[in-house]
C-alpha cells in the first residue's frame, strides 16, 4: 500500500515540475518577445554592405554578360550572400555561447526563426526562375530587395523601432529594380550595390545609433 502511495506522489511530482519547466519556457518565450535584441551589431551588418558594393564594382569584371553567364553572376552574388550570413551569424553564435541558456539564447532563436524564411524563399525563387523562361531571371535583384524587406518586417518585434526606414529603403529599392532594370539595365551592377550595398550600411547606422552609440551593449 504504501508502495503504491509514493508511486502515486511520485507521479505527481514529476507532472508539476513539468508543468513547472514549462512556464518558465513560456516565460522565458514572452520575456524574449518583449525585450530588443541586441544580437545585431553595426560592424559585420556594415562589413557585408561594403562586400556588397565592392561585388558590384566587381561584377563587369567578373561577369561580362549576366544574361548569358547567369550561373557566374549568380555565383558571385550568392557567394557575397554566404559571406553575408557568415558575419552576423558568428557574433549570433558567439551571443548565444556567452548568454548560456536564458532570455538571451530564446531571443537569438526567435531572431533567426523571423528572418530565416525569407532566405529560404529567396533561394527557392531563385531555383524556380533559374530553371524556368530566361525572360523572367531579370526581376532576381528587385525580388531579393522585396523578400530581405519582409525579413526585416518580420523581426519588427524584436529589432528597433527605426529598422523600418532599412526596410522600406529595401521594399523601395526592390521596386525600382522591377521598374526599371530591364532590358539593358538587367542584371546592372548598380542593383544589387544600391539595394543590399545601401540598405546594409543604413542597417548598420541605424543598429549603431539606436542600440551601440550610447548603449554599448
Amino acid at each position: 500500500m504504501q508502495s503504491k502511495w509514493f508511486l502515486r506522489l511520485g507521479e505527481i511530482v514529476v507532472v508539476e515540475l513539468r508543468e513547472a519547466l514549462t512556464q518558465i519556457t513560456e516565460i522565458r518565450q514572452q520575456m524574449a518577445r518583449s525585450e530588443i535584441f541586441h544580437g545585431y551589431r553595426s560592424l559585420p551588418i556594415a562589413s557585408t554592405g561594403a562586400i556588397a558594393i565592392l561585388g558590384a564594382f566587381l561584377q563587369p569584371v567578373l561577369v561580362v554578360s549576366p544574361r548569358e553567364q547567369l550561373d557566374h553572376y549568380l555565383a558571385l552574388w550568392f557567394g557575397i550572400a554566404a559571406i553575408g550570413i557568415a558575419l552576423p551569424g558568428i557574433q549570433l553564435i558567439k551571443r548565444v555561447q556567452r548568454a548560456g541558456p536564458g532570455v538571451s539564447r530564446e531571443q537569438t532563436r526567435l531572431a533567426v526563426e523571423q528572418f530565416l524564411p525569407c532566405l529560404l524563399v529567396g533561394g527557392l525563387l531563385t531555383i524556380c526562375l533559374y530553371k524556368g523562361p530566361s525572360d523572367t531571371t531579370w526581376t532576381l535583384p528587385g525580388l531579393w530587395s522585396l523578400l530581405f524587406a519582409l525579413g526585416i518586417f518580420s523581426s519588427g518585434r524584436l529589432v528597433p523601432s527605426q529598422l523600418v526606414w532599412a526596410g522600406l529603403y529595401y521594399a523601395l529599392v526592390g521596386c525600382y529594380c522591377l521598374l526599371v532594370g530591364h532590358g539593358e539595365q538587367a542584371f546592372a551592377p548598380w542593383q544589387m550595390g544600391v539595394s543590399f550595398g545601401g540598405g546594409q550600411l543604413l542597417t548598420a547606422a541605424i543598429l549603431y545609433f539606436t542600440l551601440e552609440r550610447h548603449h554599448g551593449r
